[in-house]
C-alpha cells in the first residue's frame, strides 16, 4: 500500500507553460506540443525525458477535467490528496477531492466532545487507500489483478471482543457507565468522549493478551481485485468492508483503489481516443503510400497516406481507440503525421535531390505553401515597411 509524500509537486499550470486562466484549447494545444517535444520515442534512454512526460500527462488529466481544474484552481495539489475521502468515505470531486472532514474536526472537535476522532469502544476501521498503476494496453482490456494490503483484521483469539475468553465488560470507573466526562472552563462546560471507554461506558477487565484489548491484530491480506475495460487516470474502485477491522467488534471500513496509467511509448489517451505520432519518409509522404501500425488492442492496422501529406495531418481510425467504460463502443485512433527529412545522404541521393531541388524552382505548385509566403516576404520588404 503506497503512501502519500510531502515532497512539493510543481505547478500544473508551469508544467504546460500556460496562464492559470487559459483556455482549454490552449491547455490541450500546449500539452501536444510539449509532449511530442519530450516523448520517450525521441529521447530513448533518457530517464528525465520520461519523467518530464509523465509530470504533464498528470497535469493535463487535471487541468482537462472542469471539475479536477476547479478543484485544483481553489485548493492546488491538496485537492488531490488522501484520495479526496474523509473518515467514513465522504467524496469530493469526482476522480480526487478535498477532505472537508479535517477541517471540521479540527474546529470543532475539541467542543464536541472529541467529534468524528473519537473512537467508541465498537468503532468503525478506518478506510484504507491502494495506489494501483497499470498499462494503457490494461486499460484496454481490462484485467484481473492480486493485490497485497496490509491491514488490521479481527483478533481470532477473542473474535474481535478485546477481552480474555469468558471476560465480561464492567462499569468504566472514570465515567461510571456515561461514555463522557465534563470539565468546567469559565463560563463554559465542555463534555468529552471519556478517554477510558473511548465513550462506550464500559472496558473489559480482562484484555485478550494477543491484541491488548483492541480487537484486531495487523495482518496482510490478499486481494482479488477486478479492473474493468476502459478505466481512465485517476479512476477510484471501492471495495466495501476491506478496509481496516473496527475496534472492539466495530465493521470494518472500506478499501479504495485509486487507478493510474503508465506512460505508453506508443500512444497518447484522450479519453476514448488514441493519438500516435508516426515519422515517414519524405518520399512517401510526397508520392502516397501504405503504412503499417500497431493498435491498442494488439493488432495491425494497414493506413493510406495520400500523396502531399505534410507533418501534422492526421488520420482517422474509426474504432482503433480505447473501450469505453461499462460500454460495447471503443473510440477512434488518430495518427499523427511527421516527415521526415533525409539525413546522411549518399553522394546518388544528394545528386538527386539537388536536380529535385532545381526543377522545383521553377514550378510554384511543388512546394506552394513555402514558396508562397517567401513571396509575401518580398512584397513586405519592397513595401519599404521593412
Amino acid at each position: 500500500m503506497s503512501t502519500d509524500t510531502s515532497t512539493m509537486k510543481r505547478d500544473y499550470y508551469e508544467t504546460l507553460g500556460v496562464e492559470k486562466g487559459a483556455a482549454p484549447d490552449a491547455i490541450k494545444k500546449a500539452f501536444r506540443k510539449l509532449a511530442m517535444e519530450c516523448h520517450p520515442d525521441r529521447h530513448p534512454g533518457d530517464k528525465t525525458a520520461e519523467q518530464r512526460f509523465k509530470d504533464l500527462n498528470e497535469a493535463y488529466d487535471v487541468l482537462k477535467d472542469e471539475q479536477k481544474r476547479a478543484a485544483y484552481d481553489r485548493f492546488g495539489h491538496a485537492a488531490f490528496e488522501n484520495g479526496g475521502m474523509g473518515r467514513g468515505g465522504a467524496q469530493g470531486f469526482a476522480g480526487g477531492g478535498f477532505d472537508f472532514t479535517d477541517i471540521f474536526d479540527e474546529m470543532f472537535g475539541e467542543f464536541m466532545g472529541g467529534g468524528r476522532r473519537g473512537q467508541p469502544a465498537r468503532g468503525r476501521g478506518a478506510d484504507l487507500r491502494f495506489n494501483m498503476e497499470i498499462s494503457l494496453e490494461e486499460a484496454y482490456h481490462g484485467k484481473q489483478a492480486t493485490i497485497r494490503v496490509p491491514t488490521s483484521v479481527a483478533c481470532e483469539s477473542c473474535n474481535g471482543s478485546g477481552g480474555e475468553k469468558g471476560a465480561q465488560p464492567i462499569t468504566c470507573p472514570a465515567c461510571h457507565g456515561h461514555g463522557k466526562v465534563r470539565a468546567t472552563q469559565g463560563f463554559f462546560t465542555i463534555e468529552r468522549t471519556c478517554a477510558a471507554c473511548h465513550g462506550a461506558g464500559k472496558v473489559i477487565e480482562k484484555a485478550c493478551k494477543t491484541c491488548k484489548g483492541s480487537g484486531r491484530t495487523a495482518k496482510e491480506k490478499t486481494l482479488q481485485v477486478a479492473i474493468p475495460a476502459g478505466v481512465e487516470d485517476g479512476t477510484r474502485i471501492r471495495l466495501a468492508g476491506e478496509g481496516e477491522a473496527g475496534m472492539n467488534g466495530g465493521p470494518a471500513g472500506d478499501l479504495y483503489i485509486f487507478i493510474s496509467l503508465s506512460a505508453h511509448r506508443l500512444f497518447q489517451r484522450e479519453g476514448a481516443a488514441v493519438y500516435c505520432r508516426v515519422p515517414i519518409a519524405m518520399a512517401t509522404a510526397a508520392l502516397g503510400g501504405h503504412i503499417e501500425i500497431p493498435t491498442i488492442d494488439g493488432s495491425k492496422a494497414k493506413v493510406q497516406v495520400p500523396a502531399g501529406t505534410q507533418t501534422g495531418q492526421q488520420i482517422r481510425l474509426k474504432g482503433k481507440g480505447m473501450s469505453v467504460l461499462r460500454s460495447p463502443a471503443r473510440g477512434d485512433m488518430f495518427v499523427e503525421i511527421a516527415v521526415e527529412t533525409p539525413a546522411n545522404l549518399t553522394r546518388k541521393q544528394r545528386e538527386l535531390l539537388e536536380q529535385f531541388d532545381a526543377e522545383s524552382q521553377a514550378n510554384a505548385k511543388t512546394s506552394p505553401e513555402s514558396q508562397g509566403f517567401f513571396a509575401r516576404v518580398k512584397e513586405f520588404l519592397d513595401s519599404g515597411r521593412g
